[in-house]
């Protein structure tokens, strides 16, 4: 059987870097073992779910670099989660239960207080016909539990139950089904839970592994015994660690926090994103992959921690940089023309000031440097008439990166001036900073006649 993964959102707000870590695992996952990779957008909460956000998520992936084969909306799949529903019922595998919020609390503080743990103690199993009528013509909707197979014939003497799984990520995994309450699957309304739609998919999507954070690894358990409910095998399963801010607290998409739009609009570039997320909390180091081949060799879940992994923008930005200063012109040319960086000189222009910013909309400055020149720097009289007197002894063209040398040997022995004296005021008239790319590369792209327009 082919490998199948998913990514499966819930369309409410903005993914962020955390988000990402798990559809690039799943990703590259697929990408090595030359699987398929299924986008399901979990968006069953109709008020709070929105198109435009599944769209974002869309777009998103695709800036880092992710083509998926599928697209599943679950809004649009009612009709296989109803058919389950009923066959659970058939079974006996899914009872009705009317407690209220408040009478659920306070069993649970009732438990808590005689030092028992905080599970539900199943007591709508006993609920006579009468009292479920009782219940209904009060106006009370049940919502609905699946029984976890915890018990041999009294589901009222649970005993200890181990489900067991090799996890892709963790290595041998074991949950006790009888330390855990019968998981809720549909609620007063009639609608789905997670857990119910998403296992439903993934037996008729025919997922074959599943990577998700490590917050999912207590209720995997509940999830594989509903796979054997439902007559079918369940996936392998694989938890990685989570993602923090720097100061250790949880990422929230619904807050925007670090969220990809955001850092694509910063300029961040997409392998750096793509490279952190996957990198950070494992035993790689951490540097930039230049494309997602690379990335993928790179690539293997085990090698995670099991602690949380501290996400720094600032390592984003670092790792950007250095994807910048190495990036060959032929990757760099449809971005630069969208800043209208083209002609025969683009590609010199491009090697010569990549090196010295920071995003490659920040080569935009340099271009306008290059051939209109910088704002009037403030020269003072005497630094000015240093300026024109060098002007005067520029050298004719052909020029080449030698000629900046050539010139400044015949400026220095003409006024002798040298070091920060002679280069500063050079510097300054020519691009209207104090640093940047090296002059001995500018001067040739700026020309003779460029060079002689920004006499002072």
């Amino acid at each position: 059987m082919s490998v199948t993964v998913r990514f499966a959102p819930s369309p409410t707000g903005q993914i962020h870097i955390g988000n990402a870590r798990t559809a690039l695992f799943n990703w590259l996952f697929a990408k090595k073992a030359g699987g398929r990779f299924v986008l399901r957008f979990d968006d069953t909460d109709q008020e709070r779910s929105r198109r435009e956000y599944a769209d974002q998520i869309e777009a998103d992936l695709s800036w880092l670099g992710i083509k998926p084969d599928l697209v599943v909306r679950q809004s649009e799949r009612f009709a296989l989660y109803d058919r389950a529903v009923e066959k659970l019922k058939e079974a006996g595998l899914l009872y009705p239960c009317y407690e209220t919020a408040e009478e659920l609390e306070l069993r649970r503080k009732i438990r808590l207080s005689r030092r028992l743990p905080p599970v539900y103690g199943r007591e709508a199993l006993k609920l006579t016909e009468e009292e479920k009528a009782r219940f209904e013509a009060e106006g009370r909707k049940p919502h609905w539990r699946f029984l976890l197979p915890n018990f041999d014939d009294d589901p009222f003497a649970p005993q200890r139950t181990e489900i067991k799984w090799n996890d892709i990520v963790r290595g041998q995994q074991t949950v006790d089904l009888a330390s855990m309450s019968d998981p809720v699957l549909v609620r007063e309304d009639g609608t789905f839970l997670y857990t119910l739609p998403s296992v439903v998919d993934d037996i008729e999507l025919g997922i074959t592994h599943i990577i998700r954070g490590d917050d999912h690894v207590t209720n995997t358990g509940a999830q594989i015994a509903l796979f054997q409910a439902l007559g079918a095998e369940a996936p392998a399963f694989g938890h990685h660690n989570l993602l923090t801010t720097a100061t250790g607290e949880g990422l929230s998409k619904r807050t925007g926090s670090l969220s990809i739009a955001s850092l694509r609009e910063t300029g961040v570039e997409p392998m750096a994103v793509a490279s952190l997320a996957v990198l950070i909390g494992t035993s790689e180091a951490v540097t930039a992959c230049r494309d997602m081949d690379e990335l993928a060799s790179r690539f293997d879940p085990a090698s995670s921690s099991k602690s949380a992994a501290k996400f720094d923008p600032a390592e984003l930005q670092m790792l950007s940089r250095s994807l910048i200063h190495s990036m060959p012109f032929e990757e760099a040319r449809p971005r630069l023309q969208e800043l209208g960086i083209k002609g025969r000189q683009a590609e010199a222009f491009w090697n010569v000031v990549r090196g010295n910013i920071d995003k490659v909309p920040d080569a935009a400055f340099w271009w306008k440097v290059v051939r209109e020149g910088p704002e009037r720097p403030a020269l003072s009289a005497e630094d000015g008439a240093f300026v024109n007197a060098a002007l005067d002894l520029l050298p004719p063209e052909p020029w080449d990166r030698g000629t900046f040398a050539a010139w400044t040997d015949r400026v220095k022995a003409k006024t002798g001036r040298k070091g920060r004296a002679l280069f500063k005021p050079l510097r300054l008239a020519l691009t209207g900073l104090e640093a940047g790319p090296e002059l001995a590369d500018l001067l040739p792209l700026i020309g003779r006649e460029g060079v002689l327009s920004r006499r002072p």
